[in-house]
């Protein structure tokens, strides 16, 4: 058995950094389900991505004059978005509509929609190389958002908005022996040089190609993708 040893060298992780922000409006017309999150739009200005879980509290069970057993509600996902602008497709997903060019009403009905967004993993040696991980959200819903403008000044800054997003789990089949999912994880350095090329096919769906537009694939297609086969009958 080998001996516990703290503080190697390379093994320092830390987590930083928010980039890469996709934004996918669910479009719930399209024939095609698996492809229902989608296109995908770059979020440009992105500065902050908090995730807020909540739920999965405890509630202690007592019999024969002891604590039996502790039974947990179910957990949610939240998270908190922060950034200088959004795309003109998070407008509905805002609450807003345009009615014609420049001309847009508010306290519409909101759009549901899925995000991508990536953050860095760095460690002691690589720093903010060492690697990433791509989170993918699934059925979004945003709050409205605080605008406070202020006259410009020597010291000038740029407005901030801010959303809190809730969500709404996506199903999972059986086979994959989960629940269902509100957000996915990927870690990159938790991957070998295949599951990087799987990664690669993945991303080609999340960020698109010359040929093909971007979209957010549901959790099975993320597993088969990553390289998940369902077990044999």
């Amino acid at each position: 058995m080998a001996k516990l040893v703290w503080d190697e060298v390379g093994k320092r992780k830390y987590e930083t950094g928010t980039s890469k922000g996709v934004l996918y409006p669910y479009d719930s017309s399209k024939e095609d389900k698996t492809q229902a999150y989608g296109p995908g739009v770059a979020w440009n200005g992105l500065t902050a991505f908090t995730e807020t879980p909540s739920g999965a509290e405890s509630n202690a069970i007592w019999a024969d004059n002891i604590k039996y057993l502790n039974l947990r509600s179910a957990e949610e996902y939240g998270a908190t978005l922060e950034a200088y602008t959004y795309p003109k497709e998070f407008a509905e997903c805002n609450g807003e509509k345009y009615m014609v060019a420049g001309v847009k009403f508010g306290q519409q009905a909101r759009k549901q929609f899925g995000l991508c967004v990536r953050t860095e993993v760095g460690n002691d040696t690589e720093f903010e190389e060492h690697g990433y991980q791509l989170h993918l959200v699934y059925g979004c819903s945003a709050s409205p958002s605080e605008r406070s403008y202020q006259t410009i000044n020597d010291s000038p800054e740029a407005i901030t908005f801010s959303w809190e997003i809730d969500t709404i789990p996506a199903a999972v089949p059986d086979a994959l022996g989960a629940k269902p999912v509100a957000c996915i994880t990927i870690d990159t350095t938790l991957l070998d040089a295949a599951g990087k090329t799987k990664l690669a096919a993945l991303e080609a769906k999340l960020y698109g190609t010359d040929k093909d537009e971007p979209y957010l694939p549901l959790p099975e297609e993320v597993c088969t993708t990553m390289g998940w086969t369902a077990p044999s009958p």
